[in-house]
């Protein structure tokens, strides 16, 4: 049995990555870096989350990365990646002033705190969680 988060990484595909990694840095206020291309035949561009290195993927959570990579598209599907905030009405906001929208404003979801739906600057729609 697994005894920790299962889900242990997740890709959100950009057509422009300056653009996209400008947007996630900004509402998240966090620095994405490069991670050398580990498949030279498949010409990819990778920018991962903040994460442990230490320990990478075995802890609670999951970690993840910005890629841009021939037949790969971005846009809406049916997963949705949500992004642990403060308060994400914060971050929802940030969103709009870097390019993005809202789809779902601050939405109480009861002992479990809040959500919100933004669409990135690719037009992938991610959530933001909080708890207040």
């Amino acid at each position: 049995m697994i005894q920790s988060n299962p889900v242990v990484h997740f890709e959100i595909y950009v057509a422009d990555m300056e653009r996209a990694k400008a947007f996630y840095e900004a509402v998240f206020e966090t620095k994405l870096e490069n991670m050398p291309n580990p498949t030279p035949e498949v010409e990819m561009d990778m920018w991962f989350f903040p994460m442990d290195k230490e320990t990478g993927m075995s802890k609670y959570g999951a970690g993840g990365m910005l890629v841009k990579m021939d037949g790969f598209s971005p846009g809406s599907g049916g997963t949705v990646v949500y992004f642990a905030c403060e308060d994400c009405a914060v971050q929802a906001s940030r969103a709009v002033q870097h390019g993005g929208s809202v789809a779902q404003d601050k939405t109480a979801i009861g002992e479990h705190g809040f959500c919100a739906l933004v669409r990135d600057t690719e037009g992938n729609l991610i959530g933001l969680h909080s708890m207040k």
